[in-house]
């Protein structure tokens, strides 16, 4: 890369969401001697692995000029499905199979509103959000289910290879795959022709609502999958399970440079976005920060990332403006 590419890097929001990640590392590394320890690392990531797997898709469906607010409702009730199958009897196999459906069920249910009907998926995805978690209250009322097999339990709970949790090397599979789509085929093309303009995208020939149904679809699968990992790193599921992880996957997402009206965005800024979460919330769990002020620094990171780049974008045409009319004008 030239010096002119890579002075254009650093200032693009990329480089400024990597300018924040060393700061942030530099601060937690000063306030705690055990930041900086392998088994802290790998304990950030696996603290919050659920919601960063989820946080791939989202990128496509907002990139895509959409949003999925139903992604932690989908998570809960796929993890419930398969704990209520449990409970009767069904082998978990089994189970897994049934939540992983569900969630696809659940997105084709968003997607064929959103495609089809043309509602917006503001509007549907929060229905979603609320009907998916009161299906799941109803599935196991207020009880606890536990008793998973041995095998399950260790899916989310010891490293599969050593020091590395099944669901950290699933997120990074999934990272590459997602890298690869969006960013290096006409698929993820489409993603992006359809966020900046839908009509435009339909009178090119692009099939509207195949993509987005396919998205929306994928988006449920995926949140089912988190589901159920965060199932067997608990070892119990309950009917609120992941409620509230809706706030924590949006502001990576948005806080990576995705524009929540669509068409703009790289996988790249929501990897350093994501860290920039990570590492936040575990610089403050380290120092003994509560939860709560913790959810409230990632509520003004949501409004930031939405504010932020809309100001620099007034920034950049100002200045571009009196550029031009500070030109000499020919004669």
């Amino acid at each position: 890369m030239s010096s002119s590419g890579l002075l254009r890097r650093l200032r693009s929001w990329e480089g400024l969401l990597l300018v924040i990640l060393i700061l942030t590392i530099i601060f937690n590394a000063a306030q705690s001697p055990f930041y900086l320890s392998i088994n802290n690392f790998i304990n950030m990531f696996q603290l919050s692995i659920e919601k960063i797997i989820v946080a791939l898709m989202m990128t496509f469906v907002i990139i895509n000029g959409e949003i999925d607010l139903s992604i932690a409702s989908v998570m809960g009730l796929s993890a419930c499905v398969m704990a209520a199958l449990h409970e009767g009897g069904v082998p978990v196999e089994i189970g897994i199979l049934a939540g992983l459906a569900v969630g696809a069920l659940c997105g084709a249910f968003n997607g064929f509103w959103v495609a089809f009907v043309g509602l917006p998926s503001l509007a549907v995805t929060l229905a979603g959000l609320i009907l998916y978690r009161g299906v799941a209250r109803i599935l196991l009322e207020t009880r606890s289910i536990t008793g998973f097999p041995e095998w399950f339990n260790r899916l989310g709970q010891q490293p599969l290879i050593d020091p590395f949790p099944a669901a950290l090397i699933i997120f990074a599979v999934l990272l590459v795959v997602a890298v690869i789509v969006l960013q290096h085929t006409a698929f993820g093309r489409y993603v992006y022709v359809i966020g900046n303009n839908r009509e435009a995208a339909r009178y090119s020939g692009v099939r509207v609502r195949r993509v987005k149904m396919t998205l929306f679809i994928v988006s449920g699968l995926v949140a089912a999958l988190a589901g159920l990992l965060l199932a067997a790193r608990f070892g119990a599921v309950r009917g609120n399970l992941a409620e509230g992880f809706e706030l924590d996957i949006i502001t990576m997402v948005l806080l990576g440079g995705v524009s929540i009206f669509g068409g703009k965005g790289t996988m790249t800024g929501v990897a350093l976005s994501i860290l920039i979460v990570l590492n936040l919330r575990n610089g403050m769990g380290l120092v003994n920060i509560t939860g709560h002020i913790q959810t409230s620094v990632i509520g003004f990171l949501l409004i930031g990332s939405i504010l932020l780049p809309n100001v620099l974008q007034d920034v950049r045409t100002t200045v571009a403006r009196r550029r031009m009319r500070a030109q000499p004008v020919e004669t």
